[in-house]
């Protein structure tokens, strides 16, 4: 998938990859890819800028641990991330639904 066509939707997608509980950096990514079946798979250069700048609009929140010997940082959504979340989502299924329409196969001009 070309990456112009996630322009203004990896928001969504990565607070999607959050909606069922916190994950570290790395796990996001995998769950986008598990989630598109390898269709979506993204540089990490892509998504780690993608949630510190959620972090800082205070659409998740983010706090450090370390697992086996190593610091990592582990995301979980938060109340207003959740209701972005949920504008992310209408606002897929309408433009979903327009451009859907406009590609569908009718003849031209339209008779009736």
């Amino acid at each position: 998938m070309r990456a112009e066509a996630l322009k203004g939707h990896l928001d969504g997608l990565l607070l999607a990859a959050l909606e069922d509980g916190p994950q570290h950096g790395y796990a996001v990514k995998e769950a986008l890819r598990d989630a598109t079946e390898g269709r979506l798979d993204l540089p990490t250069g892509t998504i780690y800028p993608a949630l510190h700048r959620l972090e800082q609009a205070g659409l998740i929140f983010g706090s450090w641990s370390t697992v086996g010997g190593r610091r990592r940082r582990t995301y979980e959504l938060t109340e207003n991330g959740r209701s972005s979340l949920a504008g992310a989502r209408t606002s897929w299924q309408e433009f979903a639904h327009t451009i859907s329409s406009a590609l569908k196969s009718t003849p031209w001009p339209a008779t009736n």
